[in-house]
């Protein structure tokens, strides 16, 4: 790589860690009380699938271990959010399934979060957050590919 596309790839990256960082700051000092943006993000997760995940399928979904997975876990089971059951068939599995509670959790999550997500877009303009999005969406699928 030339000098100028290393520098390039530096300050994307260095922009990108950096929005991170502040982003997850700030929506975890929004988030309900008690909630972790990791928490939000299984609960999200199992909301949209509507359907039983294994806590294997999760950890690969959220790119973590399967032991940090199942520390979130054992965390959103305490606090009611979900429900965790043996697989029938092969009692070395489990499933996991959002609960009524964790659906409660998540809708008030997302209506904590929304307005500040909301104020960021409208700032930046929804044309420029539609014209970034492709180019996000085809390094995160890239980075997948690597995986």
């Amino acid at each position: 790589m030339s000098e100028r596309t290393d520098e390039l790839a530096v300050a994307l990256f260095g922009e990108l860690f950096m929005a991170d960082q502040l982003a997850r700051n700030r929506l975890s000092k929004v988030l309900p009380k008690g909630m972790e943006l990791s928490h939000f993000g299984v609960l999200n997760h199992l909301a949209r699938a509507a359907e039983e995940r294994t806590p294997a399928q999760l950890a690969r979904a959220f790119h973590v271990t399967r032991g940090a997975m199942t520390n979130t876990l054992a965390k959103l089971e305490w606090a009611g959010h979900v429900h965790i059951r043996p697989d029938w068939d092969d009692a070395r599995r489990k499933f996991v399934s959002i609960s009524p509670s964790g659906r409660k959790a998540r809708d008030a999550a997302v209506a904590a979060i929304a307005p500040l997500i909301a104020d960021v877009v409208q700032s930046l303009g929804a044309e420029r957050v539609r014209a970034v999005l492709p180019v996000l969406r085809e390094m995160r699928t890239r980075f997948e590919e690597e995986d």
